[in-house]
């Protein structure tokens, strides 16, 4: 997969206001662009997040109907956390896949990365597919926050479900099913 684009910086000429919350850092801050333009933005610092689409040996993968408080509804989405601080892409959604899963994988490729919302925020997302699974007889425990149901799903049902629109798919989920497609040739 290609790299994501070499920075170009704009120039921070001062911080309007900031706001922590649990795992992101809101910014409004004056710029000057690479164009020469001095604009004022709304920014969310993100520390990074990984994403697996984790497939069994029987070609099912493992995906997750998750609610998302911010839109209120149950997504299909595919196991994904964000990064610790110091920790790598590929570490992270290792832990990640056994807690939010019950499966380890020992085969690991990498999907590149993406820019979910580059309009308003700096997170990347590292993209895997994890092969060779193994059911974990004690999982880790997860995040109390989660609430999630573990699903096998069919390949065709997975391209159904995206084509037709009739169960709500997070597009990180969509681009890395694309992604992991063109790698195994399907």
């Amino acid at each position: 997969m290609a790299p994501l684009p070499a920075p170009e910086p704009s120039r921070q000429l001062e911080t309007i206001a900031a706001l922590d919350a649990r795992k992101i850092r809101f910014e409004l801050n004056r710029y000057a662009l690479p164009s020469g333009l001095e604009a004022t933005f709304g920014v969310i610092r993100h520390p990074g997040a990984s994403l697996a689409v984790p497939l069994l040996d029987d070609g099912r993968v493992v995906i997750l109907r998750q609610y998302r408080f911010a839109v209120a509804c149950r997504l299909l989405e595919f196991p994904a956390g964000t990064l610790d601080a110091g920790e790598d892409p590929l570490s992270t959604m290792e832990r990640e896949l056994q807690e939010e899963t019950g499966y380890a994988a020992n085969r690991w490729d990498s999907l590149g990365a993406l820019l979910p919302c580059p309009g308003y925020s700096d997170e990347v997302i590292h993209l895997f597919l994890a092969r060779g699974l193994t059911p974990l007889e004690h999982p880790p425990a997860g995040d109390d926050d989660e609430d999630l149901e573990v699903l096998l799903m069919e390949p065709a049902r997975l391209d159904a479900a995206i084509a037709s629109g009739d169960e709500a798919l997070d597009a990180k989920s969509v681009t890395a099913w694309y992604r992991a497609r063109q790698l195994l040739g399907l």
